[in-house]
């Protein structure tokens, strides 16, 4: 997990030096009472707090690495995404991904979009050629909609034709916040 001023917590998945994903800083969340399903706690009140207690359930079991090299990895990667955060021009080239999951359409779109500039955009159509793809916008979009790794993978810096375009669960606030931090105002 990783704190940036102004934007919240993150979390960083990594194995080894291989970053497996990770999540954008947001404001914590509120927490929601959760329907109780007939579940109650030892005084017999209905169980208020959420399943896991708020927690996502894992994306999977990591194998081990050396604790030294992770947590110098991750310690660093964080430190470089609170600098992007903080608007200083920060790149990532030299950071492995696991592209394990990426058919090799997606890995080709993964590549084009690490190419593209710090305060630049493309537009989603401009992606898929790029990937060898053209014509294949709306896969391209759907590429960027699930894209686990925000900044290294910068998908903010991808637009619609016509006009900003989604950012998956963060928001189009959070995509016009990025991109302001690069020079783009759209």
């Amino acid at each position: 997990m990783y704190a940036v001023e102004g934007w919240g917590l993150g979390e960083v998945w990594a194995d080894g030096t291989t970053l497996l994903a990770h999540d954008l800083p947001s404001p914590p969340r509120t927490r929601r009472a959760a329907p109780t399903h007939g579940r109650h706690d030892e005084d017999g009140d209905p169980d208020q707090a959420a399943p896991m207690g708020g927690a996502r359930p894992p994306l999977g079991t990591l194998p081990w690495a050396s604790p030294r090299d992770r947590a110098t990895f991750v310690s660093t990667l964080c430190l470089r995404f609170a600098c992007h955060l903080a608007g200083w021009r920060t790149g990532y080239d030299d950071v492995e991904l696991d592209v394990s999951w990426c058919t090799p359409f997606q890995s080709e779109l993964l590549s084009a979009l690490r190419s593209v500039p710090w305060g630049e955009v493309v537009t989603y159509g401009e992606l898929a050629a790029l990937a060898g793809r053209p014509g294949a916008a709306r896969a391209a979009g759907s590429f960027c909609a699930g894209n686990r790794f925000s900044l290294v993978v910068p998908c903010h810096r991808v637009v619609a034709a016509t006009s900003l375009g989604g950012y998956g669960d963060a928001g189009v606030d959070v995509k016009r916040r990025l991109l302001r931090l690069e020079g783009v105002t759209l």
